[in-house]
Formats: structure tokens, C-alpha cells, sequence
């Protein structure tokens, strides 16, 4: 009986199925294009790819809501603009208030307005007229400026022969404005009969509105008159240099070098003509209107410094919001289809009086905390530069300087309000059915976006589809920047 066969001591080699490496594209191969093997990519790069591709996907999803809001609310108010106006009207004109914010220069205003309030002005055929300032005071200046040229242009003061002081910029006749006004009259063009209204931008801005508010209504039509000089008394003595110097003698005094002309210091704004301490006291003018013309004041997000830089980055990913809030503002203000008076906790300021005031006094008892006008805006102060807050350095005394009454700080006091002028007041709201006709919008475009297809909104977006060879997709969020500046 044979023996059963005994394997082999050595094992046979493992067969490994391996493919042949791929041969590169002749093509690519003679354009120079090197061979590249797909593989995966490393531990690196799957984090700074899902990094990088994360926050672009976030920038890119805001951009795109932001357009959408913001053409929401342009397609609200864009029949205004077709409306017709006749040829000797003027066409509905605005104001918009705008100062540079603590901390900061005037360009970040400016920005805000362009990306967020111009597209809808412009959208409405809306005309506006600015009023910046560069430094603290200057919007109350300039709005209490407008008024007494307002309240002089309907014959206040002429009886008593006094009129308005001419400034830089308002009323002074070199710059056309009366010119201007003198040519329309002549010629029949008459002004909007309809609302106008105010835009403020800022807590800081809106609580110099109110300041000027109150000094252009309440303040007189002349500045006050200035603080008297202090005397100063000169001695004579006979031991004085000059007096033992002759004629005749060989010495002379020293002659004195040229000093370099030292620079101007910057223009500060005008004082106010009325202090706060005195509303009570001041008679309201006969030529006061029943009600003022509404307002609208908006909130001014702006930090600064750079423990702030996770709070701004993020702000940055979500400025739909801000778009869509601001954008339901303005519209309210476009459409003026709604206003309401502000509110305060003591409706009958005069009633709550003691029988020993005045009727002027008991008429303004009310304080500035009962007025919602105080309240507006206000949680932006948190988030003010801490230089504002800082106290002014005291001017130095000289033997010859005259006292300067102390700066007021419109920005850091707190806001007193007369309840003359707030009762006045008006402010732009939303009417019910407008925000029912937004919504049926968005949901068209919807509907329309649904039944075109994602291709043909990314041909759009991307700006090969659609006529007349509009902005493309990502150009619509940046609706007038760079215009008008």
C-alpha cells in the first residue's frame, strides 16, 4: 500500500491581484499636464477643506437671503414709482439724519445707508436730503438751524425786526438754496402736499435729533448773548525795563524769532441757544404745527475693538437679518400709509401738576423716562466706544481767556424731552395689510423659482439667463454701493 503524499515544507506564494498602475492621457500627456492618481485627500486637508468650504457655504447662503429680503421690500414700495406726478409738483422728499457713530469716522454711516436704505428709496423714486455729521453736535446744529429758518420763513419775527443768524450752511444767500427756492415759486412748482418724514440712523444720532428738536421749537429765533470778558487791571511801575532804556543808549531789545503759524483748531459746533434746565420756561412759538412730521429713527449695530471679533464675525454671517428689519422699516416710512403717536406713562402731564406752577411749566411736568422717545435705541449704548464716556480735559486758564461755558455731551447726557413737543411727534409703522401683501409676494416668488427650475435660477444667478443684461446674482446684494458718494 503506497504511502500518502506529504505536502511540501515550503508554503506556496500568496497570489495578490493587484491592477496595473493606469497609463496616463496621450493628450494630457503631450499638453504637459502631469498624471495625477485620485485618491483621498489627508487628515489636513478634510479639516481646512471642511473649514474653508463651511464658511463660504455660510457667506454665499446670507448673501442670497439678503438679496431676497431686500427685493421683498423693493418690490413693495416699487409702485410708487410708476405712479404719475404732475410737471409743476415736486416729487415726495425726505430727510435722513446720519452722524458719524463714537468711536468711529463718518464712513461706516455712510455704508449702512447705501446697502440698506438706498436700494428701497431708490426702488420708490424717492428723493432725500442728508444732514452728516462729522463730530457730536453737529446734527443738532443743523436741524436746530433748519427750524428757526422754518419758523422765520412764516413771519415770526419780522414784527419785532429780528431774524435768524446766517451760518456755513443753512440760509446763508451765497450758497442758491434761496435762489433756488425764489426761482420755483416763480414759476408755479410747488412742493409735495402729501408727508415727508425724517430717517435717523443711531442712538447717538436720535438722541441729538431730539436736543435740536426741542432748540429749534423752544429756543429763541437770536443766539443768546455771550458771557461778559473778564477785566483785567494793568500796573505801571518805574522799574520797568523799558523804562530805564534812552534813546541814546547803545542797547536794544532782542529781536523777537518768527514763530511758525500753529494749526487751526478744528471747528467745533455752535452752542446751543436754549439749555435744557429751561424748556419748561420757554413759551412755544405761535407758529408751532398740531403735528410734526413723523420719524423714523433705526438701529445702528456697530462694535468696535478686538474682543468684539466673535460678536462682528457673526454679525457678518447674519445681516439678512438686519437687512429684513431695516428693509420693513423703511418701507413703513415709503408707504406712509400708517403712523402712531409715541406713547407715555402720564398722558395728562397737566393734570398731575400742582395748583402753584405755571400753565407753561404744568404743561412740560412730565419727565423724559415717561416719554418713549427716551427708551428708542437705547440698548446701542452698551456697545459704544468706552473714549466716549471719557470726560472732556478742562480748558486752561489764562489771564485773558474768556470762561467757556462747559461742552455739552448730547451723546452721554441723558435725554430731556418737553411734553409739548413729544406729543407732537409721530412714528412710521407697518400697516397690517401691507405685511400681508410682502408675504404674498415672497410666496409668488417662490412659486415662480419652483416652476422654473434649479437650472434656470442658476443660470440667473449666475447671470447667463433672463434679458436685459442685469447685475448678476452675487452683484444684486451690493444694490447702491458706490453710487452717489
Amino acid at each position: 500500500m503506497s504511502e500518502p503524499p506529504t505536502p511540501s515544507s515550503k508554503p506556496a506564494p500568496a497570489v495578490t491581484l493587484s491592477s496595473p498602475p493606469s497609463k496616463p492621457n496621450p493628450a494630457f500627456r503631450m499638453l504637459g499636464i502631469p498624471h495625477f492618481r485620485p485618491r483621498l485627500p489627508s487628515r489636513n486637508w478634510l479639516i481646512f477643506l471642511t473649514v474653508t468650504g463651511t464658511f463660504t457655504g455660510t457667506i454665499l447662503y446670507d448673501r442670497r437671503q439678503k438679496r431676497l429680503a431686500q427685493q421683498k421690500w423693493c418690490s413693495l414700495v416699487s409702485h410708487l414709482a410708476a405712479e404719475p406726478l404732475p410737471a409743476t409738483q415736486l416729487p415726495r422728499k425726505i430727510t435722513v439724519f446720519l452722524s458719524a457713530p463714537p468711536g468711529d469716522g463718518l464712513r461706516p454711516a455712510r455704508e449702512y445707508f447705501n446697502e440698506y436704505v438706498k436700494p428701497i428709496l431708490v426702488a420708490a423714486a424717492l428723493d432725500w436730503d442728508v444732514v452728516e455729521g462729522r463730530r457730536e453736535g453737529e446734527v443738532r446744529a443743523g436741524l436746530a438751524e433748519r427750524i428757526r429758518k422754518l419758523r422765520c420763513g412764516k413771519g415770526e419775527g419780522e414784527s419785532s425786526g429780528n431774524s435768524p443768524p446766517l451760518s456755513s450752511e443753512e440760509g446763508d444767500p451765497s450758497d442758491g438754496t434761496d435762489m433756488v427756492a425764489d426761482l420755483r415759486r416763480k414759476n408755479g412748482i410747488a412742493e409735495w402736499p402729501g408727508v415727508t418724514g425724517d430717517l435717523i440712523i443711531g442712538r447717538h444720532t436720535w438722541k441729538e435729533y431730539m436736543r435740536g428738536l426741542h432748540e429749534g421749537w423752544l429756543g429763541p429765533l437770536e443766539p443768546p448773548p455771550p458771557p461778559p470778558p473778564p477785566i483785567t487791571t494793568t500796573s505801571t511801575s518805574s522799574d520797568s525795563p523799558t523804562d530805564s532804556l534812552s534813546p541814546d543808549s547803545p542797547q536794544s531789545p532782542p529781536e523777537q524769532q518768527p514763530q511758525p503759524p500753529s494749526p487751526s483748531p478744528k471747528p467745533s459746533p455752535p452752542p446751543a441757544y436754549i439749555t435744557p434746565s429751561t424748556y419748561p420756561l420757554a413759551p412755544l412759538p405761535p407758529t408751532t404745527p398740531p403735528t410734526f412730521p413723523p420719524v423714523l429713527p433705526l438701529p445702528f449695530p456697530h462694535l468696535l475693538g478686538f474682543l468684539s471679533t466673535p460678536t462682528r464675525i457673526y454679525r457678518f454671517l447674519t445681516r439678512r437679518h438686519q437687512t429684513d428689519l431695516t428693509g420693513r422699516s423703511v418701507a413703513a416710512l415709503v408707504l406712509a400709509t400708517s403712523t402712531r403717536p409715541f406713547t407715555s406713562d402720564n398722558n395728562s402731564a397737566i393734570d398731575s401738576a400742582t395748583p402753584t406752577q405755571s400753565p407753561i411749566a404744568s404743561s412740560s411736568f412730565s419727565s423724559s423716562s415717561q416719554w418713549e422717545q427716551s427708551s428708542l435705541l437705547a440698548s446701542e449704548e452698551a456697545s459704544w466706544h468706552k473714549s466716549v464716556y471719557r470726560a472732556p480735559p478742562a480748558p486752561k486758564a489764562g489771564a485773558g481767556d474768556d470762561e467757556q461755558p462747559p461742552r455739552e455731551r448730547e451723546w452721554v447726557d441723558s435725554m430731556a424731552l418737553d411734553a409739548r413737543v413729544c406729543e407732537r411727534m409721530r412714528l412710521f409703522v407697518l400697516a397690517a395689510e401691507e405685511e400681508e401683501r410682502a408675504r404674498a409676494l415672497v410666496e409668488e416668488e417662490r412659486r415662480m423659482r419652483r416652476q422654473e427650475g434649479v437650472w434656470a435660477g442658476l443660470k440667473g444667478w449666475v447671470g447667463l439667463g433672463g434679458e436685459g443684461g442685469g447685475a448678476k446674482g452675487w452683484e444684486m446684494g451690493l444694490v447702491g454701493e458706490g453710487e452717489g458718494e
